[in-house]
């Protein structure tokens, strides 16, 4: 994939994320091949929705600060960006993770659902950021977290300690800003419960919990900047 380099690993404890007006021009001048593009997908996968989505621009790290600017598309561009290998190499995914870790030192990470646009896939829950993520002009990470942990694990901010710090794993397209959340029970009974919540759930985002204690947990479907936050975290 173009765009795609070594992962960069920046500790940083600021984040300011502008969301300004701006239209994307791949957005516009590809927008037919876009669309024809998402009702393929969705032949294949009724349950994506076009929704709306923020992508950033400018990524700025200047001592423990990350700035950025944030824009608002839709998921149909955002997908088809994706796709076709990330033509356009201004702009990059920026979204946020909470990376449960649990007393004994395991982390949890969940498999994505079939029917998501990320099926099969293992990382820490997160989301491309949406409309819910912003307070008044810039976009709110660690209420993103939240949101989405609560939503694909049923844990909520009385359940887990927040680190300070955030690690932004800088990829060129994207950037996950990690942030470590301490769960006060082991590994085991945090998937425990998780999965209970999963069967609990309707439609839910995630299909299983897997623990990773080391490295030799690690598989193909880690994506790599995973795989690079945890191999830091291990050493």
């Amino acid at each position: 994939m173009s765009g795609m380099r070594p992962p960069v690993i920046h500790r940083v404890s600021a984040l300011e994320l502008a969301v300004e007006a701006w239209a994307w021009p791949f957005a516009q001048a590809r927008r037919a091949d876009i669309d024809a593009h998402f009702e393929h997908l969705r032949r294949e996968n009724p349950a994506l929705w076009n929704g709306r989505v923020l992508l950033g621009r400018n990524p700025v790290f200047t001592g423990d600060r990350f700035s950025s600017s944030y824009f608002e598309t839709d998921f149909a561009s955002f997908l088809a960006w994706r796709d076709w290998g990330f033509p356009d190499p201004a702009v990059f995914n920026g979204f946020g993770m909470g990376a449960l870790r649990c007393a004994d030192g395991a982390f949890a990470l969940g498999e994505m659902g079939q029917h998501t646009a990320n099926a099969g896939r293992i990382y820490f829950p997160s989301g491309t950021p949406d409309l819910n993520d912003i307070s008044g002009d810039a976009l709110d990470i660690p209420g993103s977290v939240a949101r989405e942990l609560e939503e694909e694990t049923g844990l909520v901010p009385a359940d887990y300690r927040s680190d300070a710090d955030w690690h932004c794993i800088s990829t060129g397209t994207a950037v996950a800003m990690i942030r470590i959340l301490h769960v006060d029970m082991p590994g085991e009974a945090l998937r425990g419960r998780i999965e209970g919540n999963i069967a609990s759930q309707r439609s839910p985002e995630l299909s299983a919990i897997h623990l990773v204690r080391g490295t030799q947990d690690f598989n193909s479907a880690m994506p790599r900047f995973v795989t690079a936050f945890l191999e830091k975290q291990f050493a």
